[in-house]
């Protein structure tokens, strides 16, 4: 198994090396970085600094982004193989950001904002209807989502007791620091000697 992983990332930093725009990696991480990570820290921003001027901004831009990321769910799988469709997301990404081009502004005014006006009453009852229904799932279910709650907190308790244990450094004179280990390293190296 160790061998499969080394020749994946081989693999991976060959391609990265040789050919590093032909591999989807580098641009898909820079589609992840200017589509969410840089967006994200601006909307921090804008909010932080109470600029109702970015924040109308940023909020047109996480429509326009919504709505991009929701075509492409359906979409990615088929679109993905075309040559550089990774390129011209990332030119996407960057142009509904721009304040030149201001293309968050222009797809929210000429394709959103007409579509919802349009479709406003059939969006919020369907919606409607799905919250709900969502509302009706959690009530019936309250006793499981419960347990369920329960066990994952008692897993990442026990995954964090697990975690600590293993990373406590050695205790000055010998001693392990992990929990039940009382025997000092002398005496497991006697042990080996016997």
């Amino acid at each position: 198994m160790a061998l499969l992983g080394s020749n994946i990332t081989s693999e991976v930093g060959l391609r990265l090396l040789l050919c590093p725009l032909g591999s989807n990696i580098v641009i898909r991480t820079a589609c992840c970085s200017v589509g969410i990570v840089l967006p994200v820290y601006s909307t921090f921003k804008a909010i932080e600094r109470k600029d109702q001027n970015e924040q109308q901004k940023w909020l047109l831009y996480w429509a326009a982004f919504g709505s991009f990321s929701l075509v492409e769910v359906f979409s990615d799988k088929l679109l993905s193989w075309f040559p550089l469709y990774y390129h011209m997301k990332f030119a996407f990404l960057v142009w509904l950001q721009l304040p030149s081009a201001d293309g968050a502004r222009q797809l929210y005014m000429n394709h959103l904002r007409p579509f919802f006006l349009r479709h406003q009453a059939r969006v919020d009852q369907v919606l409607g209807f799905a919250y709900g229904e969502m509302v009706k799932f959690i009530s019936t279910h309250q006793v499981e989502i419960q347990y369920a709650r329960t066990v994952f907190v008692k897993i990442m308790a026990s995954a964090d007791q697990m975690l600590r244990g293993v990373v406590k450094p050695v205790e000055p004179g010998g001693r392990r620091a992990i929990e039940g280990q009382t025997r000092t390293i002398s005496d497991t190296e006697s042990d080996h000697d016997d």
